[in-house]
């Protein structure tokens, strides 16, 4: 009976963490079972290092112009050794942070690699992981489970012909912790990984050029939004190629050389001291024992239901494995949503829509919602509102200027249908417009809301005022 669970999470990252401790409140007998890292990708290889990275970037541009804010600072520079070490110290903290509160929920782990042998069978075996297991975790073994929730995370894309060697072909893992700032670096994508690291090495001193095999960067933003953020790239110096692909790369000593093509069949050649790839992430399915028990997948991902159900009774799946849009936000509430479903609860099922999207490049996009285009393509008939950071008295004041918010209504019935911004801490404003879309707020309402002043937020009431021939400051 030791070995006997209500529900069994495989892997610990946002959604097994979240689901497992949301299904111990819940009165359930839980066990996650984790092969390398307490917390999964995101505190330890993701998201927060990569923001403490950035934190950094942030910090040095601001002292770098600190004549523009009447300051005086003489003899600074970049200790890149000392950069990655806060980083990974805040990488530390989290994942401790993570075990401690599957300990305080009487969450058990398990260390080892899963293989689902039978419906509610699972084998753990030892971990073939470097890492040193935490104290307190269970040993390899038989385990079975009622339900089963698949939360194994997803990896880099490896493209054919150009796949990381560690060295001089990097994915976010070794682009995390440099042992140095390479003098120039070719990033292949330009989604938020892409353009976060050559926000991050472009700030650190790095020549860096983009690669993008689609017409727009950030492509799942809206193109008004992404043109902004590109020219804003390509202001700090970041060299920027859309509609090219990166078709063969040679290794060098200490470079690489890569073969870009561009859609009207030029091609030219760059040569950097490292190549970021960062195509994507593709759902870590395999040896998991799916085909043997029939689990329905596509595409690198298992197919679940809104509940995050598959299709063979008792296991579930959710976060990336489950498929796009693969977020460390979206893994979590499909862990509650799974917790809540298998303890018998009236679970919601997730609106992908209403999931916001952030990149913490420099500047920040976030969004949530359709873009305009995809609200003409829904037939739509729309109204948009727009208002520039220029016109907002805090950004000035800050020196943030550049920036824009968008937001795009149903003109019949005055619903938010999108909002999109781009500029200084836009990550954190977008929360208020993913709150009006889930209590469906009207234009109305927003425009009676009152907003502070002095705040960068006051440009999402501008926006909303403007898309209604309203706005006050411009």
């Amino acid at each position: 009976m030791a070995n006997t669970y209500d529900v069994l999470f495989i892997g610990s990252g946002p959604g097994g963490y979240v689901g497992a401790i949301r299904a111990a409140q819940l009165g359930l007998k839980v066990g996650v079972i984790e092969r390398r890292y307490v917390g999964g990708i995101c505190p330890n290889w993701g998201c927060i290092p990569a923001k403490a990275l950035l934190r950094s970037a942030e910090i040095y541009h601001y002292i770098e112009h600190a004549k523009d804010y009447g300051l005086v600072a003489e003899k600074f520079g970049v200790d890149i050794a000392g950069v990655v070490k806060r980083s990974r110290g805040i990488s530390a903290q989290m994942s401790n942070g993570v075990g401690f509160l599957l300990k305080k929920n009487k969450v058990d782990v398990i260390w080892g690699q899963a293989t689902l042998t039978a419906p509610g069978k699972v084998t753990v075996t030892a971990s073939v992981a470097p890492e040193t297991p935490p104290k307190g975790v269970l040993p390899p073994g038989e385990y079975t489970a009622k339900n089963i929730v698949i939360a194994t995370g997803a990896r880099p894309r490896a493209l054919p012909g150009i796949e990381p060697d560690k060295k001089l072909i990097w994915t976010y893992f070794e682009a995390l912790a440099p042992a140095s700032v390479p003098k120039s670096l070719l990033i292949m994508g330009s989604g938020a990984i892409g353009v976060e690291f050559a926000s991050f090495y472009k700030a650190m001193g790095s020549d860096v050029t983009i690669v993008e095999l689609l017409p727009q960067i950030l492509p799942v933003e809206d193109e008004e939004i992404a043109e902004h953020a590109k020219k804003r790239f390509e202001k700090q110096g970041i060299k920027i190629l859309t509609g090219a692909k990166v078709s063969k790369v040679v290794k060098g000593a200490d470079s690489v050389t890569a073969t870009v093509e561009t859609a009207d069949g030029k091609s030219q050649t760059i040569t950097a001291d490292r190549l970021i790839s960062a195509v994507g992430v593709v759902g870590n399915i395999e040896n998991l024992g799916l085909e043997a028990l029939g689990v329905k997948t596509d595409r690198g991902c298992v197919v679940i239901d809104g509940l995050c159900r598959t299709n063979v009774p008792g296991l579930w799946a959710i976060g990336d494995v489950a498929g796009p849009p693969m977020l460390a936000h979206k893994a979590e509430h499909e862990g509650v949503i799974a917790a809540e479903a298998i303890a018998g609860k009236h679970a919601h099922p997730m609106d992908k829509l209403m999931i916001p999207g952030c990149t913490y490049c420099m500047p920040q996009v976030a969004s949530v919602g359709l873009t305009e285009k995809k609200a003409k393509e829904a037939g739509y008939e729309i109204k948009v509102g727009r208002f520039p950071f220029i016109g907002n008295g805090k950004a000035v004041a800050l020196g943030e200027s550049e920036g824009l918010v968008k937001t795009i209504f149903d003109a019949k019935t005055g619903r938010l249908l999108g909002a999109h911004l781009v500029g200084a801490e836009v990550t954190e404003m977008i929360q208020g417009f993913v709150l009006a879309m889930n209590l469906e707020t009207t234009e109305e309402e927003l425009i009676n809301a009152v907003f502070p002043h002095p705040t960068v937020s006051e440009t999402m009431h501008e926006s909303v005022l403007a898309a209604f021939g309203r706005a006050i400051h411009m």
